[in-house]
C-alpha cells in the first residue's frame, strides 16, 4: 500500500479500533415526511409530518439539518442554521416539494454540494448557496403544482433569486484533530454587489431520547466558561460523556429544548416555555423571551450577526471535542488554520493516490466529488419495528389486528450508519442501491463497504424467511439480488489490496445469501419452472403494467429481468463457493448445486417457441404474459428488462476449475447424459475453451450476443451519446400498445421525466440513462472479452463501419457515461443541461451533482439531484479505464481487473 495520513487513519481504525469514523455526516437531510415519523391513520407520510411542521415538532426516529454532523448513535447533533433577515422562517433544513406537490414527485429545491470528504471524515467540505432575498417557498409550490407531468420542473434557479448574484456561498468545513476533537469552519462569501446581513447559528442539540422508554435520563446543554473571547456549550448527561462546543469571538449563546411546540401545531399548551422553534421565534419573531435565560436546555446555538461587504467573506470558527481543551493549548489561534491546511493536504494526497496518473484535472475533479458525495451520504438509520408497530397498535406479536405497512417485519431493529441513496429524496436505505454504493465505496473504504453489505444479511434486517428488506415504504417489495455480486467484488478488491482472504466474511455472507436464494426459489418461481417473477424489481415504470400490482388481464408475468437476475445470483454463488472450497472441499457440493440451478434457469429462459422469452424474429428477450386461460404472449417492449440477460455472464479461470475438480466432473457428466442442455446456453466445457484456457457460464450464446449487441450499439435504439438508454428509442415513433377490453396501456420512449404517476412518478425507466445497469452491462462485456479476446469484433456504433473488440465496446460505453460530467468542446457539462448559471458561472460550474438518472438524448441530470449513491460508480469506471492496459487485462483476467481498478493505491 502507498502510505498517506488518511490511509494510516483507516489502518488504525481497522487494526487497532481507533474510532476515526465515530463522528461523521450522519444526520439526515430530511426526517420529515418519512415512514418512520408517520403516525397517521391513512399512511400518508408526506402530509402527516410536513416541512412547515418540522421546525416546531420533535422527531421520534432521527434528526436532520444542513451540513449535519453527529456521533454514530446520533445522540449529539450539530448543524447549521441561517437567516438573511428576509426569509419568513429560519433556514434550519433543506426545503423541497412533497410527492403530491411536485409535477414529477418529491424534489429538493435547494443548491448544496458535497465538495470533499475523506473516508474517516478527517476532512469534509460542503457548499450551500443561500439567497439574500426571501426564499420563494410559496412560488415554488404553486408553480410546480400548476405544471403537468409533460412539463419541466420549476426549480429554485428559475425563480430568478440568483439572477443578480445576490446570494451567499456558505462553505462548511470539518477537520479532525483527533477522533473526538473536531474543528469547524464556516465561511460565508457575499457574491453580490452590495453589502448584506447574515445571521449564522451553528446549532448543537441532543436527539430526543428521553421519551418513549428510550432512555432513563435527560441530557443537558449549558453555558460554560471559555478562554478569553471564546464561549462554550457544555454537553453532559449522555452515554457519550462530556463534550464541549467552543465558539470563537464572543458569540451570543441561545438555549431551548428539543420539544414540540404543541401550542403552534395543535393549539395545546406547551409542556415547557422553551420549545424546538425557539431560535426562529427569537430571530424572525423578535421574541427574546423564546429562549431560556438560564442558558440550559437540550438544544443550543451560537448566534453570529454579520454584515458582509460585496465580494467579502465572514468566518465562524468552532471546536467540538470530548472533554476540555488542555489549559496550555489555545482553543483556536494559528494552530486552528494549520490543522485545516494539513487535512486538506492529506485529502489531496489520498485522492491523488486513487486517481489514474493520466487523468485530466477535470476527470480528477469528477472522481473526487463523486466519492466525496458517497461519503457525505452516510446517515444513521433508526427503527425498532416492534416498538413502531406497537405505537401504531399493529404489532402482531401483541395480537393487535390493525393493518399498517411493514407489519410482517416486526423483528427489525435497525440502528446503524448506512449509505443512503439520497439523504433528502431517499433518506432510507434501499437494498439494491446499497450493493452498488458498496462497489463505489471500495475505492475509498473497503472495510466500510464490507460492513454495509453484511448489515443487510444480519438477523435484525433480513427477514426470517430469507428476504432482504427493500426500503421503508415497503420492506416486502422485491429488489434485484445483487448482494452476492457485491460481496464477490469486495472480496476481489481486498485480494488486490494484498490483504489475506477474509474467509469468515465470505462464509457468513455465503450462508445468509443461500437463505436469500432459497427465498427467491420458493417465493418467486411460481410453478417451479425456473422462470422468475419479482414485480417492479427496481425498474419502477419500465413495464406496460405496474409489475408489482395485480395484472389487468389476470394471470402473471414471467419476467426476463427477474430470471436473469437469479441466473447471475447462481453464478455469483458458484464463485463464492469456489473461494470457500479452497479451504473447505465440502463446498464443492454446494458449488455444483448452484451451477446446476443456473443450467435449469438457462434452459427455461432460452426455450424457443411462441411462449418463450427469446424472440427469434426480433433477436431480443421479453417478459411473457401468462393468461388465466393458459395462453401466453410476449410483451414486446425493447428495454433494459431484456438487456439484463447479458449480465448473467461469468468467466471461469483455469485456477478456479483446479480448485473444484469434482464440480467440473459433475458438469461434464450432466452434459453427457443430457446433451440438450448444451444448446440452452453459451457453449461450455473442455471442448469450448476461450483465451488463456478460460471457460464461460452465460445465458447468451455468441450468435444471440451479436444480435442483441446490434441493438445495444445502435444509436437509434439504446446507444445514446451518454451511455445506454433504459428503453429503446425505437419506441419513440413506435410505442408498444396493449389493450385489455376498453383499456389501453402503452410504453413510449421518454428521454426525460416520467409522464405517469406509477411508483410515485419521480423516476423514469422509459428512456433515461441509469449508471448502475450500464455498469453491469459493461461488466458483462468485459467478461465476454476475457473469453473471446480479439476474436469477437462488432460494429460500434451499429452501421458505422467501425469494428471494436468487446473491451473497446465496454470502454466506449463507459466514456460516454463519464462524458455526462466532463466539460465538452463548448466548455459545458451535459449534466447541467440548459441551465446557464451552472454552465458559465465560475462559482457554480465546477460544483458537480450526481443525479439519479440522465436524459436519454442530451445527458442532463434527472430525478434525485444528490443520488451520488449508485451514480458514484462512475468514479470506479473512470479509475479502471484510466489505469488498465487491455492486453495485461486479457492475460491476467479478473484479478488484473481488480489490481488495475484500485489504481495507484496498489503496488504491482
Amino acid at each position: 500500500m502507498i502510505s498517506n495520513a488518511e490511509q494510516a487513519r483507516l489502518d488504525e481504525a481497522r487494526k487497532n479500533g481507533i474510532p476515526w469514523r465515530k463522528w461523521g455526516p450522519y444526520l439526515s437531510e430530511r426526517q420529515w415526511g418519512t415512514v418512520r415519523e408517520d403516525y397517521s391513520d391513512s399512511g400518508n407520510a408526506w402530509d402527516y409530518f410536513t416541512h412547515d411542521q418540522a421546525r416546531s415538532r420533535a422527531y421520534q426516529w432521527g434528526e436532520d439539518g444542513i451540513a449535519g454532523l453527529s456521533d454514530d448513535t446520533q445522540t449529539l447533533c450539530f448543524a447549521l442554521a441561517l437567516w438573511n433577515g428576509a426569509d419568513p422562517i429560519l433556514k434550519k433544513r433543506l426545503f423541497g416539494l412533497t410527492n403530491s406537490e411536485g409535477n414529477h414527485g418529491e424534489d429538493v429545491k435547494e443548491y448544496y454540494f458535497y465538495l470533499d470528504s475523506t473516508p474517516t471524515h478527517s476532512y469534509m467540505k460542503l457548499l450551500y448557496k443561500y439567497p439574500q432575498a426571501a426564499y420563494p417557498y410559496e412560488k415554488l409550490v404553486v408553480t410546480n403544482r400548476g405544471r403537468s407531468r409533460s412539463e419541466m420542473e420549476y426549480e429554485l434557479i428559475d425563480t430568478g433569486v440568483f439572477d443578480t448574484d445576490e446570494y451567499f456561498d456558505v462553505f462548511v468545513e470539518f477537520a479532525k484533530v483527533a477522533p473526538e476533537d473536531i474543528l469547524i469552519r464556516i465561511t460565508a462569501a457575499n457574491r453580490g454587489a452590495r453589502a448584506a446581513a447574515l445571521h449564522v447559528l451553528p446549532t448543537l442539540w441532543f436527539r430526543k431520547t428521553w421519551d418513549g422508554g428510550q432512555a432513563a435520563a435527560k441530557p443537558q446543554l449549558s453555558a460554560a466558561a471559555g478562554q478569553g473571547r471564546t464561549r462554550a456549550i457544555l454537553a453532559t448527561g449522555s452515554a457519550l460523556g462530556e463534550h464541549q462546543l467552543y465558539c470563537d469571538d464572543s458569540a451570543e449563546l441561545l438555549f431551548t429544548e428539543n420539544e414540540t411546540n404543541t401550542q403552534r401545531l395543535y393549539g395545546m399548551p406547551n409542556a415547557t416555555p422553551y420549545v424546538k422553534d425557539a431560535f426562529h421565534e427569537f430571530l424572525v419573531g423578535e421574541r427574546r423571551d423564546a429562549v431560556n435565560p438560564s442558558l440550559v436546555g437540550t438544544k443550543a446555538a451560537a448566534h453570529y450577526g454579520m454584515h458582509i461587504g460585496p465580494g467579502e467573506s465572514g468566518v465562524v470558527r468552532l471546536r467540538l471535542r470530548k472533554g476540555e481543551v488542555p489549559t496550555k493549548e489555545a482553543v483556536f489561534g494559528a494552530a486552528f488554520d494549520k490543522v485545516f491546511e494539513d487535512r486538506v493536504r492529506e485529502a489531496d494526497e489520498f485522492y491523488r493516490a486513487l486517481t489514474p496518473p493520466k487523468a485530466t484535472p477535470d476527470e480528477a475533479r469528477v472522481i473526487r466529488q463523486a466519492l466525496a458525495g458517497m461519503l457525505w451520504s452516510k446517515q444513521l438509520y433508526l427503527l425498532d419495528a416492534s416498538r413502531w408497530l406497537q405505537e401504531h397498535h399493529a404489532n402482531p406479536l401483541r395480537g393487535e389486528p390493525r393493518i399498517v405497512r411493514n407489519r410482517e417485519w416486526y423483528h427489525m431493529v435497525n440502528d446503524h450508519v448506512i449509505s443512503m441513496p439520497d439523504k433528502w429524496e431517499y433518506p432510507w436505505y434501499a437494498a439494491w442501491d446499497l450493493a452498488f454504493h458498496c462497489i463505489a465505496l471500495t475505492a475509498v473504504d473497503p472495510d466500510f463497504a464490507r460492513d454495509q453489505l453484511q448489515l443487510m444479511l444480519r438477523d435484525v434486517y433480513m427477514h426470517p424467511s430469507g428476504q432482504i428488506p427493500a426500503y421503508e415504504w415497503n420492506f416486502s417489495d422485491v429488489n434485484p439480488p445483487v448482494h452476492a455480486w457485491a460481496t464477490l467484488f469486495i472480496h476481489r478488491t481486498n485480494q488486490a489490496l494484498g490483504r489475506p482472504a477474509d474467509l469468515e466474511f465470505l462464509k457468513r455472507s455465503f450462508l445468509k445469501l443461500a437463505l436469500n436464494f432459497a427465498w427467491w426459489v420458493n417465493r418467486k418461481d411460481r410453478f417451479g419452472k425456473n422462470v422468475f417473477e419479482g414485480g417492479f424489481l427496481g425498474l419502477d415504470n419500465i413495464g406496460v403494467f405496474d409489475r408489482s400490482a395485480p395484472l389487468p388481464t389476470g394471470g402473471h408475468l414471467e419476467q426476463a429481468d427477474g430470471t436473469a437476475w437469479v441466473a447471475l445470483f447462481c453464478q455469483n454463488m458458484v464463485e463464492l463457493a469456489v473461494e470457500l472450497a479452497a479451504e473447505d472441499p465440502s463446498f464443492q457440493d454446494i458449488c455444483t448445486k448452484f451451477l446446476e440451478h443456473f443450467i435449469w434457469i438457462a434452459c427455461a429462459m432460452n426455450r424457443t417457441g411462441p411462449d418463450g422469452m427469446w424472440d427469434e424474429e426480433d433477436g431480443f428477450y421479453y417478459d411473457v404474459l401468462r393468461l388465466p386461460d393458459g395462453s401466453a404472449q410476449r410483451l414486446k417492449v425493447r428495454s433494459m428488462v431484456g438487456l439484463l440477460s447479458l449480465c448473467a455472464t461469468t468467466v471461469v479461470e483455469p485456477w478456479q476449475r483446479e480448485l473444484v475438480p469434482e464440480v467440473a466432473e459433475a458438469l461434464a457428466q450432466r452434459m453427457q447424459r443430457m446433451p440438450e442442455l448444451a444448446r440452452a446456453m453459451h457453449a461450455t466445457g473442455a471442448g469450448h475453451r476461450g483465451v488463456m484456457d478460460r471457460g464461460i457460464i452465460a445465458l447468451v450464446n455468441e450468435e444471440r450476443l451479436r444480435r442483441i449487441l446490434g441493438r445495444v450499439l445502435d444509436e437509434n435504439e439504446f446507444l445514446s451519446p451518454y451511455g445506454l438508454r433504459s428503453l429503446s428509442k425505437y419506441h419513440e415513433a413506435h410505442p408498444f400498445v396493449f389493450r385489455v377490453d376498453s383499456q389501453e396501456f402503452s410504453v413510449r420512449y421518454l428521454a426525460a421525466e416520467s409522464d405517469s404517476g406509477m411508483f410515485g412518478g419521480n423516476s423514469n425507466w422509459r428512456g433515461p440513462i441509469w449508471v448502475p445497469v450500464n455498469a453491469l452491462i459493461i461488466r458483462a462485456l468485459l467478461q465476454y472479452y476475457l473469453y473471446y479476446g480479439d476474436r469477437f469484433r462488432i460494429e460500434c456504433p451499429t452501421g458505422s463501419g467501425r469494428e471494436m473488440n468487446l473491451f473497446e465496446v465496454s470502454r466506449e460505453i463507459a466514456m460516454r457515461l463519464w462524458r455526462i460530467f466532463l466539460r465538452d468542446a463548448s466548455d459545458h457539462r451535459p449534466v447541467f443541461g440548459g441551465t446557464s448559471k451552472f454552465q458559465t458561472d465560475p462559482d457554480w460550474r465546477d460544483c458537480l451533482l450526481f443525479y439519479e438518472y440522465f436524459q436519454g438524448d442530451n445527458g442532463a441530470g434527472m430525478g434525485a439531484s444528490h443520488q451520488t449513491g449508485w451514480t458514484g460508480v462512475i468514479a470506479r469506471l473512470m479509475q479502471f479505464y484510466g489505469a488498465v492496459d487491455p492486453h495485461k487485462y486479457l492475460e491476467g483476467g479478473r484479478k488484473a481487473l481488480f489490481r488495475e481498478s484500485v489504481g495507484a493505491a496498489v503496488k504491482e
